[in-house]
């Protein structure tokens, strides 16, 4: 065979060996197919502003500056039975606003709100009732409670590092030292309660004489009484 013939055999070989070896745009390599998978997007809420002001919301969901501790999803309440399946604080639409906005002005006075509880079911209000029918404490179901309305929360108030202010009961305190009346105080407890009084009267918000903790938003006291159960993981 001469030197020519041998010479094209090699090259013919070598081009075909290269077109064999190389991928096709046909034919993506893993590292493409890969890079073509889009990871499942993170579902968002709707804008709070475009929600109707009596559906509800999950308040943990638009905002992150509140402090939680959803006593009856515990023991540690004045049932000494845990009645929620887990700590969740929904409210109406237009309760959460008002949350959001007092707490903003909260937070310019150095403190955050922490959540004792919002919004009730009006079955755990009847269980409520068959263990304490004292209606200075307990709503009486057959009208209902602001809480069963998603416009009522029971609240106190916390610093910046989360430390609670003394506020001189703890609550569920069922007596008249947790009266907004009861001044026999020291003086920082009375200015604590004066504080988270006048803040949230100023943003829509109704106190009770008997607890210095609850408070209802005004325009969500002919709302329906509702008993829908959140979806716990």
């Amino acid at each position: 065979m001469s030197r020519i013939l041998i010479c094209l055999f090699l090259i013919t070989f070598i081009s075909c060996k290269e077109n064999t070896d190389r991928p096709t745009a046909a034919e993506p390599t893993v590292a493409e197919v890969k890079e073509d998978i889009a990871p499942t997007p993170v579902a968002t809420q709707p804008d709070l502003q475009s929600l109707p002001d009596t559906s509800f919301v999950r308040l943990a969901d638009y905002s992150r500056d509140f402090v939680y501790d959803m006593k009856y999803a515990t023991t540690d309440n004045f049932l000494e039975k845990q009645v929620y399946e887990c700590d969740e604080c929904y409210t109406r639409v237009n309760t959460a606003k008002a949350l959001i906005a007092v707490n903003k002005a909260f937070m310019e006075k150095g403190y955050r709100i922490k959540f004792y509880d919002c919004y009730r079911p009006h079955s755990v209000q009847k269980k409520m009732w068959e263990i304490y029918p004292n209606p200075i404490y307990v709503a009486d179901p057959a009208k209902g409670s602001i809480h069963n309305k998603g416009g009522a929360v029971d609240i106190t108030l916390v610093d910046m590092e989360d430390n609670e202010l003394n506020m001189g009961t703890p609550f569920d305190f069922f007596g008249k030292k947790a009266h907004h009346a009861f001044g026999d105080l020291p003086e920082d407890v009375l200015n604590n309660r004066k504080v988270l009084k006048e803040t949230m009267e100023a943003y829509g918000f109704n106190a009770i004489t008997s607890e210095w903790w609850h408070y209802n938003y005004g325009p969500t006291l002919n709302y329906e009484v509702a008993d829908f159960v959140w979806h716990c993981e």
